[in-house]
């Protein structure tokens, strides 16, 4: 049996890009509408889209090259 080499089957739901952005906007959104204060919403943006991009481009990729790594070379005996 092959292993897939997609990173998010793994992952519990709370951990799925959908969980991720859902929370993400829910945050950034929160803080704008509890306190309308656009410095404060920018303080809480700006590490929440940090933790987005880290577990929604850079993990993922790292995960997929990682697996790459793993693989033997099948294509070149072929």
């Amino acid at each position: 049996m092959e292993k897939s080499d997609n990173p998010w089957r793994y992952k519990p739901w709370w951990c799925q890009p959908w969980s991720i952005v859902v929370t993400g906007i829910t945050l950034i959104a929160g803080a704008w509408f509890l306190t309308r204060w656009i410095w404060l919403t920018i303080l809480v943006a700006i590490p929440v889209l940090a933790w987005m991009g880290l577990f929604l481009i850079l993990w993922p990729r790292a995960m997929q090259q990682a697996y790459a790594e793993q693989q033997p070379f099948e294509d070149e005996s072929s």
